[in-house]
């Protein structure tokens, strides 16, 4: 191994040297009434901005106390479940449609559907010799990488990359939405190709499908799917579309866009902030912790086996022994999460069209033990539910889609809720966004070199 990827002992104790020079003590957060993580002591976020673009009410006041209630979620004030149901009604796909609400603050009407459709598959074609020269070049294990990288070269090859007015943002923005699939699919393969050995397939995206139905085919060989592993993956897209301005990539977007930057590096610090485990990566954790209880568990109908498991995860005696049940609990909801509830029903119609019931109840029979295990075993009482993250790695499985693509997935998604987060920002601030942090080192004195 060369030099440039070797920890030495050197680096070693230079990394000691860090800690023990860095480390804050604890007791100093309170002192001066730190908002650690922008939340408050009860768990709510600081107030940081204003925004239209989506809400989320998880609890109500009364008599000054917080009391949890059923998690509702809105884009543009519209309930997401009365979006769901009202696209699959007609039997539609709705990404597209939620991706014009969360832009433009309105639902489009068939025309104007029908013209961002076209408008969006208008953008879905990379520069010419961009896969050859930059998404084969180089590729990376990690596809929340190949995205940014991707992203920030992009930047290249747009004659006002550094244009920050609004249909200049508005026609990056839009030509981002577009590509993210591309890009995220066609890295996968590049890396597939060149380090596991596998055949190379990069097959053009079709204009008149949908996100949903691209991603499908430019990911398989055949390029075939069928219309109900289509439709479950365009509901994956719109659940992950936007969830407030709050969470961290989002708000990292505000962020970064506040200093007046270009959309491409706004956009690839999300995507670095996504890429993160605690945020992005939840999915890849449920589905690797459901395969070690699969292994474990001899009998998956056996409640007591299955609790047992349960208990030795937050115990950390199992799994990755970091004491979590990943995807049970959020950070904003505690009832519910209304994301999960809507996705569930769709999950168990793809998992009877895959013959994975089997798997399916596994999944439900956690799902109702798990907050009685942490409630007992960590006597907290207050509401915890699944998360979307619970059943969305699931879904992933049963189209066949790789782990490496769980999280840019994500990204496909809330690239819209970023745009038009960023968006927001562009018209609505003018001041750069910079909170303060409190100096707590003691005062030295300078000391010269030959007197250390």
């Amino acid at each position: 191994m060369d030099r440039f990827n070797l920890i030495t002992d050197e680096i070693r104790d230079l990394s000691k040297l860090c800690v023990e020079n860095n480390s804050i003590p604890p007791e100093l957060y309170g002192k001066y009434e730190v908002k650690r993580g922008l939340r408050d002591v009860d768990g709510q976020g600081v107030l940081t901005g204003l925004t239209e673009i989506s809400m989320i009410n998880s609890y109500k006041i009364e008599d000054r106390d917080l009391i949890p209630i059923e998690g509702k979620l809105y884009y543009h004030g519209i309930d997401i479940e009365d979006i769901v149901h009202g696209f699959m009604k007609e039997s539609r796909f709705g990404y597209e449609e939620v991706v014009y609400l969360l832009l433009f603050g309105k639902l489009p009407d068939s025309r104007q559907l029908s013209d961002f459709n076209q408008l969006l598959g208008e953008y879905r074609e990379l520069p010419v010799y961009f896969v050859r020269d930059i998404v084969m070049k180089a590729p990376s294990k990690d596809m929340m990488n190949t995205l940014a990288r991707s992203v920030l070269t992009l930047y290249a090859y747009d004659d006002k990359a550094d244009d920050t007015s609004i249909p200049n943002v508005l026609r990056q923005s839009l030509r981002l939405i577009a590509l993210f699939p591309l890009l995220a699919v066609y890295g996968y393969h590049a890396y597939s190709h060149y380090h596991d050995g596998k055949s190379l397939i990069i097959h053009q995206p079709i204009p008149e499908y949908t996100t949903a139905q691209n991603f499908l085919h430019m990911l398989r060989p055949d390029g075939k799917f069928t219309d109900l592993e289509a439709k479950v993956l365009d509901i994956a897209l719109v659940l992950h579309a936007e969830h407030g301005g709050g969470n961290n990539s989002t708000f990292t977007n505000h962020v970064v866009t506040s200093s007046g930057t270009d959309t491409y590096s706004a956009v690839a610090a999300s995507l670095g902030s996504l890429k993160g485990p605690k945020h992005g990566g939840a999915n890849v954790k449920v589905s690797r912790m459901f395969e070690d209880l699969k292994k474990t568990v001899k009998d998956w109908k056996d409640e007591e086996e299955v609790r047992n498991y349960l208990k030795a995860l937050l115990h950390k005696e199992a799994f990755d022994k970091a004491g979590l049940i990943y995807g049970m609990g959020h950070a904003v909801y505690s009832i519910s999460d209304p994301r999960a509830n809507l996705f569930k029903s769709f999950v168990l119609q793809l998992s009877e069209a895959k013959g994975k019931m089997e798997e399916f109840n596994l999944y439900s029979m956690v799902e109702r033990l798990a907050p009685e295990v942490i409630a007992e075993e960590r006597h907290i009482y207050k509401g915890i539910s699944a998360n979307i993250d619970f059943y969305s790695g699931f879904v992933y499985s049963m189209l066949d889609l790789p782990l490496e693509l769980y999280t840019p997935l994500f990204a496909i998604a809330r690239i819209s809720g970023w745009s038009a987060h960023r968006i927001e920002e562009l018209i609505n601030s003018s001041r750069i966004i910079r909170p303060a942090y409190k100096a707590v080192a003691k005062k030295q004195e300078y000391v010269p070199l030959n007197r250390r």
